[in-house]
């Protein structure tokens, strides 16, 4: 998993509530076996409607979303913060996230940034606007050219995840020399668990 200390740029603004994940990535996406390529398909059915902010070349790259209250609601598929990275997206703002879905994000490096709804129009009205917006989880904080200063708050450990790129593999790594240590010791000790017992 990719560090992830700092997002800036343009923001797509959805801003719409209620987004499950099967909005997100329609089921029928939900057999491949890898992570690439589920961009195509995310907000399917959303981009099927004419001049959708997520085929608008204006918005073509951006890092970072915009949604609205109670986003990743519904079933607790995974492939939709993969299919989300896959567009290129690492932060998302909005006003609630459902647990699973804001689990889920961190795990696979995205942000996922709860901030008031008044801050999240403000912010989608500058987004419309084409102009930049800059996430920075070292101070957690959101800002704007024109002197919008948002603070977010983030779970301690989901920080620090985020900030050294470690998801559950690479956490577990981290404690290699303990495990190890660990289990040398029990080899010693219990030996019979490792070889078996002769009847």
């Amino acid at each position: 998993m990719d560090r992830l200390s700092r997002i800036s740029g343009r923001a797509i603004p959805f801003g719409a509530k209620n987004i499950d994940t099967d909005i997100i990535i329609p089921s029928k996406w939900l057999k491949t076996i890898t992570r690439e390529g589920l961009g195509e398909g995310a907000f399917e059915t959303i981009r099927t409607e004419p001049g959708n902010v997520f085929d608008d070349p204006a918005y073509a790259d951006a890092p970072i979303l915009i949604a609205g209250d109670n986003f990743g609601c519904g079933s607790s598929r995974e492939h939709a913060a993969w299919a989300i990275l896959d567009l290129g997206i690492r932060a998302v703002i909005a006003p609630s996230y459902s647990d699973i879905f804001s689990g889920n994000a961190v795990k696979n490096g995205i942000l996922p940034v709860v901030l008031p709804q008044e801050a999240v129009d403000r912010l989608l009205e500058i987004a419309r606007d084409g102009h930049p917006i800059d996430v920075d989880l070292e101070t957690q904080t959101v800002t704007t050219e024109f002197q919008d200063r948002f603070t977010f708050e983030i779970d301690p450990f989901r920080k620090h995840c985020l900030l050294n790129g470690l998801d559950e593999v690479a956490l577990t790594l981290e404690r290699q020399a303990a495990i190890g240590h660990f289990e040398s010791q029990r080899a010693s000790a219990q030996g019979w668990l490792a070889h078996g017992t002769n009847s």
